[in-house]
């Protein structure tokens, strides 16, 4: 099959050439090292603690110094990707990414650390985006797009969770340090793979202006965003601090919307969000993003705090989850995608998230792994691996090549912003729950308190259900039907409502 479009500047190469495949395995090594920087650190956190002497009140901001800055810089990262070409921005990404962690695992002190964390957002925030455009240009063949997007989604889902089992494993039998010193050697290879594999197309036409006003405004926004959670998450949502920061958000993103309907170039035109399978998928991964941090969080606290699993017994415990979401993730993407479309698989994804959620409510401090945490873990892996994939693909698909890069960066916002959310939403509701239960069942007793722990993650885990619950009807109800869209080749690069399986090239003006 080859290419029908002469607007098609950068496309990749065609023929058997295995140059495309390792393309994805440069850009998936850089996405599994920025995926995992959610989580690798949390376990390292208690031995940092304990070597460099920060309070409990300090330890929080070595997660949110990451988060704030990937969070916040993330269209920006996308934006400049488009802008100075991808295969400069990704080698760009990888060396400041490479450089911070070195920086990190050799931090004598804490401002070290968290400027450090501040530095890999940063420069995650213009290498995650980045990964997922180059991922959208080269692979333009819808069959091989579809297997490529296969294997991107499910890294995107099991990071977190390799995360936690590689965190366990350096923490234990090396040192916390090592958990930032492992992305010196993923990057350099990832590097190695960028300079050979990744094309470098040739611009056509006038090179596009930064759109400073609409950068300012939407970074301030989405700054303000997830410090606002991040706050709920650590002082309530009683604080003035949370509601403040919350509302600037809300006061920016307006302000930035406005902007960006009369801008001359805008960071985001408002027609790759406004579209309605795109928004869908957006609105898909934000919700997954939100399910997700959720189910690593307390399934992590009840594997080490009630049940009493090392970090490394932990981590390995979500093995079989990552292996059921990397299966869903092919089967979705190479068979079912294909024959029934997004609209379909992303609800079917939810329902079985919202499963497996329901199904751990049920745990208690005499569950057994193989018969009471393996299962819901399970279904909850081929839940996750058949939304994402599936949202990934149709959220870049038929944008303009010019602004591959800022669509991918929605992508990424999209689960940041729903971890955010999730994280101090849940975190909120099981605190409210654990101070109920403790309440209600005096004299406080160490059963007492274990219950309560055990009452705390079950109120998550309903309230988790509950978010997919939504994500169903909702992707159900916003992705279109196939047949119904627009042509691949209308001026405005519009997605056609076959996202999955175009019956033609993906072709990007």
């Amino acid at each position: 099959m080859t290419q029908t479009s002469p607007a098609s500047t950068d496309a990749a190469p065609t023929g058997a050439s295995s140059r495309r495949w390792w393309t994805l395995t440069t850009v998936a090594l850089a996405q599994l090292m920025v995926v995992l920087d959610a989580t690798v650190v949390n376990i390292a956190l208690p031995a940092a603690q304990a070597d460099l002497g920060f309070s409990d009140g300090d330890r929080q901001w070595i997660i949110t110094a990451y988060s704030l800055a990937f969070g916040s810089l993330l269209l920006l990262g996308g934006r400049l990707s488009d802008l100075i070409g991808r295969k400069r921005a990704f080698i760009i990404g990888l060396v400041g990414f490479a450089v911070a962690s070195a920086l990190g695992g050799a931090a004598d002190s804490f401002g070290t650390l968290v400027a450090a964390r501040a530095l890999q957002g940063a420069f995650g925030a213009l290498l995650a985006p980045t990964a997922l455009a180059v991922l959208t240009t080269t692979f333009t063949i819808p069959k091989e797009r579809a297997r490529a997007f296969g294997v991107f989604g499910a890294i995107a889902g099991a990071g977190g969770a390799v995360g936690l089992l590689l965190g366990g494993f350096l923490t234990e039998d090396l040192n916390w340090r090592w958990n930032l010193y492992i992305n010196v050697f993923i990057a350099v290879i990832a590097i190695i793979g960028a300079v050979i594999f990744v094309t470098t197309p040739k611009r056509v036409g006038p090179r596009p202006k930064l759109d400073v006003p609409g950068t300012l405004l939407v970074s301030g926004a989405l700054f303000s965003l997830v410090y606002g959670f991040s706050n709920a998450e650590t002082d309530g949502w009683g604080s003035p601090l949370t509601w403040g920061f919350l509302t600037a958000a809300g006061v920016l993103l307006v302000a930035f919307v406005l902007w960006q309907r009369r801008a001359a170039h805008p960071l985001l035109p408002l027609s790759i969000v406004l579209d309605r399978n795109r928004g869908a998928a957006y609105s898909s991964v934000l919700i997954a993003g939100a399910g997700m941090f959720g189910i690593f969080l307390f399934v992590t606290y009840y594997l080490q705090a009630s049940l009493h699993y090392s970090p490394i017994q932990t981590g390995l415990s979500f093995l079989p989850m990552i292996g059921m979401l990397v299966l869903a993730a092919q089967l979705s993407t190479n068979i079912f995608v294909p024959r029934f479309g997004p609209k379909i698989m992303v609800p079917f994804g939810m329902l079985l998230a919202m499963t497996g959620m329901i199904y751990l409510t049920h745990l208690n401090i005499d569950s057994s792994y193989a018969a009471d945490i393996l299962p819901p873990l399970m279904i909850l892996g081929f839940g996750m691996g058949s939304i994402m994939p599936a949202s990934m693909q149709t959220a870049t698909l038929g944008v303009d090549r010019q602004f591959a890069g800022v669509a991918s960066a929605m992508v990424n916002t999209s689960q940041q912003v729903g971890g955010s959310i999730g994280t101090a939403l849940l975190n909120t509701l099981a605190a409210t729950a654990l101070t109920d239960f403790i309440a209600s069942n005096q004299p406080t007793t160490p059963q007492v308190l274990s219950d309560a722990a055990i009452h705390s993650y079950s109120t998550a885990y309903w309230w988790g259900a509950a978010f997919f619950a939504f994500g169903a009807v909702m992707s159900a109800l916003l992705f279109r039907r196939r047949g119904q869209g627009v042509s691949l080749h209308n001026p405005g690069g519009d997605a056609p409502a076959n996202a999955a399986a175009p019956a033609e090239p993906v072709v990007a003006h």
